[in-house]
This record gives C-alpha cells, sequence and structure tokens, in this order.
C-alpha cells in the first residue's frame, strides 16, 4: 500500500489500523469500568493525574454508596474523601465530584446533559473530560485529547500542535464526525501498549511504515 500523501490521509489510515488492532465500541474500549452516563462522568473526574486502573479500584464502593447525582450531592465529603483517596488530590476531587452532582440536580433534573457547553458549565469538567462523556456514554463528536493521544498525534505528523484544544481540532478536521472518540481512544491504547513516551515499541507498531517518527527518526 502506498504512503498516505496528507496528515488527514494518514490519520484515516491510522484509524483503519489501529481499529483493527483494538476493535470494539466506545463502551468496550474505554479502560473506565461505569454503567452509565453519571459514573463514566464521575470516574473521568477521579481520573485526573492517577491511572484508569486505580479509579476502578474505588469507583465501586463509591458508586454502591452514591448510586446517582442525587446521593452524591448530598453525600459528606469527609466520607468521599476516604472513598477516593488513594486516586490522590482527594480533597480537590471530592470538591469536584459533590459540586458536580449538585448542579446536574440542580440544572438538569440529575441527568447528564449532551453539549459541550452544559457539561464544561458543571464543577471539576474541563474539555477532556466533557469530550469523554460525549464520545462514550453517547456515542457523540468527541475527541479527548490527553498524553498519550497529543504525543502519538506529533509523532505521527498529524499536528505539530501542542495545546490539547488545538489538537483536537486538528485532529477532529481529519476524520468523519462519528469517528472522532473511536480515533482517541485507540490512539490512547497504543500509546499505553506500544508507542510509550520514553522507549516507543517501533519494531513491533502497526503504523511503523507510515510513521515519521518510527526508529527514532523524529520522536517529539
Amino acid at each position: 500500500m502506498g504512503q498516505p500523501r496528507t496528515p488527514a490521509g494518514r490519520a484515516r489510515e491510522v484509524l483503519r489500523r489501529l481499529g483493527e488492532e483494538y476493535p470494539g465500541t466506545a463502551v468496550e474500549l474505554c479502560a473506565l469500568v461505569h454503567e452509565d452516563p453519571f459514573q463514566l462522568l464521575a470516574a473521568t473526574i477521579l481520573s485526573a493525574q492517577t491511572t484508569d486502573e486505580r479509579v476502578n479500584q474505588v469507583t465501586p464502593a463509591l458508586f454502591e454508596r452514591y448510586p446517582s447525582a442525587f446521593e452524591m450531592a448530598a453525600a459528606d465529603p469527609h466520607e468521599v474523601e476516604k472513598l477516593i483517596f488513594s486516586t490522590g488530590f482527594f480533597r480537590q476531587k471530592t470538591l469536584s465530584l459533590i459540586g458536580m452532582a449538585a448542579a446536574l440536580v440542580d440544572r438538569h433534573g440529575g441527568e447528564v446533559p449532551t453539549t459541550m457547553a452544559a457539561l464544561t458549565a458543571l464543577p471539576g469538567v474541563g474539555r477532556k473530560t466533557a469530550n469523554v462523556v460525549l464520545g462514550v456514554a453517547f456515542g457523540l463528536p468527541g475527541l479527548p485529547v490527553d498524553t498519550h493521544v497529543g504525543r502519538l498525534a506529533r509523532r505521527l505528523g498529524l499536528t505539530a500542535e501542542t495545546d490539547p484544544v488545538k489538537v483536537e481540532h486538528e485532529l477532529g478536521s481529519m476524520v468523519p464526525a462519528r469517528d472522532r472518540g473511536r480515533l482517541s481512544l485507540v490512539l490512547i491504547l497504543h500509546g499505553r501498549a506500544v508507542c510509550a513516551s520514553r522507549r516507543p515499541r517501533c519494531e513491533i507498531c502497526v503504523l511503523a511504515d507510515i510513521c515519521p517518527s518510527a526508529f527514532g527518526s523524529a520522536n517529539p
């Protein structure tokens, strides 16, 4: 197969190949265990500065105690802090969780909204978190840019940007809206499994032949 001639062509080929490497729906590909949009929103808030594995260790007890926004909004902060302590930054995350839940109850009848504007208006919810919820929970166009997505996008020559919002917009313009969330998810999985920050495993990478950074030729 010939080399893609443009970054957009390369992005589509990346999506095709990684889609075969990591098959599944957005919900199946998402590493955060959840049963509904509220749980995903809470888990994504908790995932800041920690691993998804760590989040998945604390959320079963958290969601058993607070299964919906109504219970979380009325939670004792000290109880929440104890439940999420191991995720780090537990005091700020507790404020975000309770504040987010209270805003859901007050503004949206306890339901998670389905627009970027409404989501980012919630306490503790930034653009990346909102994109996760839109793409995974609702199947809407949402392209969260974390460190893995940004790193791989630059290594693959899809962007030179370092600002996550600019990376999101640039990548989003290269693939159909319906595929934006899946592109982010497979890049994250590939970044964890193969294209590591310090030692990318180019020798086993399915993208090596189309990656301008393969085998150390460039390594942003």
